[in-house]
């Protein structure tokens, strides 16, 4: 090891020629002890300037002496310096020479090196610097007291007294102020024990993230005020015993033990526990507690506590492999009072996919069941959407290669029934076989597709009146389009041909049928553009009018069930389509033509999209007569209008709007409007308007504000920092005249913490509804507390726009460069 010793107090004497201003001793060929007092003579601005010209004009040889050394013909050669890696190894930090530099230094080689006034001590990523500093080499042990300052890879420490072991990093700091790199968090101590590089015990101290304002009078928001607080930099955790947190100079929670992190980084442990007051449940606690399984895998097992209905214990497990990864989770709650039964759920989700000789071959799995047709409003705060009226189970295994591909799937589900809402139940497949084979390179510029598929539906006979089947269907397409700058066309041709085979349930005029169906398309499209200009803004205007025909001959379907399909809406996405139904049980008899145009106003600049404005419409030559079971044939010939307009001619104000006109009427059967303003980050205001003829009439309201700028103290906080928020969604059912879901709730962001809380009342049937109040605080860098469910997710959920609020110091780690001295 070396010792580079340095000195800078002028000499009280001269010094003869040639003495040395420093001390360089090798630890491995010491020389023979002798007491050493050693100074610097002071040097003249004018000789240290001819000394900086010196070293100029040498440099050029210096240059050539290393490019002699250590390169070859091919020029300099240039070597890493471990002095600027982010991380040592203990080899590495082994190996580094001490500096000691300061105003006077005294002591014996080889022996206890004493540097007082300045004084400071440096070795690889740690620097010590004091009024006083004492060095032990055969130990290689520092002592230090008064203003004792030292710096451990960007840790700070602060005290009165330091002993430190160099190598072992073991020690321990007297009257310390500390502030940890990683997370910037930082308190008080007693004393502070180094056990080893990586761990430190905190006596006596204190804990917090916020960081200190330029007020004279600041006190942190919150703090851990702790008999022992130990600090694990490996395991990036820290842990605090006998201690109490306070907030706003009141202690609100005793800590007999807490761990908090001090990164990102994944451990095991008990979470935040969450409880929240409901009129279902009345009050619940739910205490989390995560296991950290390996890299890969994790659990979280979470007993709860209802205190209307009893108790739960829920899971969930995560893995993660290469090929694959998913999860397992489920629930279960003995003797619900709320039922008077036991209450259960499960679910699995599992993706993966592996590459073989044979081509790609893939493993999908979502299965989802609960107990009983009630959990969809008992548990509405459940996870992984188990309080949807319809839970699908699927498994499915694929397989493509080159323009083939292959899915075998089983499907089941289970219908969730509302007396006073009952819905139909799908049909499960079991199973499927579908092949498909998209050819990639035919001749002649043609396009095409041809897909078999193979299902056997199942469901209850006596909830749907129709006969289980197993249907076989072949749906072959071939197309050749022709694209232009100025436009395309493109004909299609479809050819569908199924077969069925009825159960011997009664319910089935025919043991079998078989049906094949043509269609013939041509669809085609112009684009004209021009420059124009609009309120002072270079555009570019569009017209692309497109025109659509479809025939489809006429053949009898009515005796055969339906299974899997159901009309398409009437929506932009859906007029120009060859056939008005999802599925393949019916095949729709089409004799019309489909027109429209929409312009685009495109900025000249960005080719961003300023505002868009489209109409469409249908003429139908013949009437329908392929419809649904017990629905009505369409013989208009003029279908409604379709009117559609998009407006963005600010990144903050945004406009949408889907109006299905019908001109007979001169009325608007369904129409969509939907305003957005978002002038910047954390402000938002979301007004929709949603309508459909003898059906619904609804109003939209969804907003995030500063409440400052409310009352017109606008622009007096611009960070997201230290505001107040409010933030909401009101839906409102204009035929029924009240409230349909509400969510209402205020924010608050500080620098070092933020809370939230919210009013959540969701409609969960026709004449019931379920209320919530949700509230949260969460400590930056420590934990959150949290009553109800989690009214992060809430909002994010309900509110259009959203944004959450700063966290505070954020999770990035720093360098440790970038807190160096």
């Amino acid at each position: 090891m070396d010792i580079h010793a340095f000195t800078d107090v002028a000499p009280a004497s001269p010094r003869p020629a040639g003495a040395a201003a420093g001390l360089r001793a090798r630890a491995g060929k010491p020389p023979s002890p002798r007491t050493l007092s050693l100074s610097a003579p002071r040097f003249s601005p004018t000789a240290i300037a001819g000394l900086c010209m010196a070293m100029l004009w040498a440099s050029p040889a210096l240059v050539l002496a290393q490019t002699s050394a250590d390169s070859d013909e091919a020029g300099l050669v240039l070597r890493a310096s471990p002095r600027l890696q982010e991380n040592l190894s203990s080899e590495q930090r082994g190996k580094m020479p001490v500096y000691l530099e300061g105003d006077e230094l005294t002591g014996q080689t080889a022996d206890m090196t004493t540097v007082t006034g300045n004084a400071s001590l440096r070795r690889a990523d740690t620097m010590i610097r004091a009024d006083r500093l004492r060095f032990y080499e055969p130990s290689n042990t520092a002592y230090a007291d008064g203003n004792v300052h030292i710096n451990r890879a960007g840790s700070v420490f602060d005290g009165t007294e330091l002993q430190m072991q160099l190598d072992s990093n073991e020690g321990f700091f007297k009257d310390a102020n500390y502030r940890l790199l990683p997370n910037n968090g930082y308190g008080v101590a007693s004393r502070v024990d180094f056990i080893d590089r990586e761990r430190s015990v905190v006596h006596e101290g204190t804990y917090t993230t916020c960081q200190r304002n330029d007020e004279a009078s600041w006190q942190p928001d919150w703090i851990i005020r702790a008999e022992k607080i130990s600090i694990d930099n490996l395991e990036e955790v820290g842990v605090a015993e006998n201690g109490v947190l306070e907030f706003k100079g009141v202690p609100i929670i005793p800590i007999p033990k807490m761990s908090f992190p001090l990164s990102e980084k994944r451990k095991s442990g008990l979470l935040p526990p969450t409880m929240s007051l409901d009129s279902d449940s009345g009050f619940t606690y739910a205490q989390p507690y995560y296991w950290n399984i390996a890299p890969n895998r994790d659990a979280t097992i979470t007993p709860t506590a209802m205190v209307k209905r009893g108790l739960a214990l829920g899971g969930e497990f995560r893995y993660l492999e290469p090929t694959y990864y998913g999860t397992l989770a489920g629930l279960y709650m003995p003797g619900d009072r709320l039922r008077d039964r036991d209450r259960w759920s499960w679910l699995w989700q599992h993706i993966g996919s592996i590459d073989t000789p044979i081509g790609g071959v893939g493993l999908n799995i979502n299965a989802k069941r609960v107990s009983d047709s009630d959990y969809w409003r008992d548990f509405q705060g459940n996870s992984y959407k188990l309080n949807e009226r319809l839970l699908n189970s699927e498994a499915s295994a694929s397989w493509s290669r080159d323009d083939h591909s292959l899915l075998l799937r089983a499907q089941k589900w289970q219908t969730l029934q509302d007396p006073l809402s009952p819905i139909v139940p799908p049909y499960d497949r079991m199973p499927q076989l579908q092949y498909r084979y998209t050819p990639q390179n035919l001749p002649l510029g043609l396009e095409g597709s041809i897909e078999a598929d193979a299902t056997r539906f199942r469901a209850d006979t006596s909830l749907l009146n129709q006969p289980n089947a197993d249907r076989g269907y072949v749906q072959a397409e071939l197309s050749r389009p022709f694209i232009a700058p100025q436009g395309y066309i493109t004909p299609k041709l479809m050819l569908n041909t199924r077969h069925y085979n009825f159960d011997n349930s009664g319910l089935a005029t025919f043991s079998s049928a078989s049906i094949t169906v043509p269609t013939v398309s041509l669809d085609s499209g112009l684009t004209f553009e021009r420059s124009t200009r609009l309120f002072g803004r270079n555009l570019i205007q569009t017209l692309e009018p497109r025109a659509f025909y479809t025939y489809t001959p006429y053949r009898d379907q009515s005796m055969i069930p339906v299974y899997d399909t159901a009309p398409y809406d009437f929506s932009f996405a859906t007029i120009f389509s060859s056939n008005s139904f999802s599925g393949y049980d019916r095949i729709a008899d089409n004799n019309m033509l489909t027109v429209g145009a929409t312009t685009r106003f495109l900025d000249a600049e960005t080719g961003t999209e300023a505002a868009r404005f489209g109409i469409a419409q249908r003429l139908r030559f013949s009437d329908q007569r392929v419809v649904m079971p017990n629905a009505s044939p369409v013989n208009e010939r003029w279908s409604d209008i379709m009117l559609g307009a998009g407006i963005n001619w600010t990144p903050k104000w945004g406009f949408d709007t889907t109006v299905q006109f019908n001109p007979d009427s001169g009325r608007s059967v369904r129409s969509t409007m939907q305003a957005r303003y978002k002038p910047g980050d954390y402000k938002t205001l979301a007004l929709a308007y949603r309508y459909q003829a003898q059906n619904s009439e609804q109003m939209d309201l969804g907003w995030q504000w500063p409440v400052d700028e409310i009352f017109g103290s606008k622009g007096k906080k611009a960070k997201g920092e230290g505001r107040w928020y409010t933030v909401g969604r009101l839906n409102y059912s204009m035929r029924d005249k009240k409230l349909v879901d509400s969510v209402v709730g205020v924010e608050y962001a500080g620098c070092c913490w933020s809370s939230r809380i919210v009013l959540q009342r969701l409609q969960n049937s026709l004449v019931q509804s379920n209320t919530k109040l949700l509230f949260q605080m969460e400590f930056t860098g420590l934990t959150k507390l949290t009553l109800g469910a989690d009214p992060l997710a809430s909002m994010r959920e309900n509110v259009p726009g959203y944004q959450s609020l700063p966290s505070g110091n954020g999770s990035a780690v720093p360098s440790r460069f970038s807190n160096y001295d």
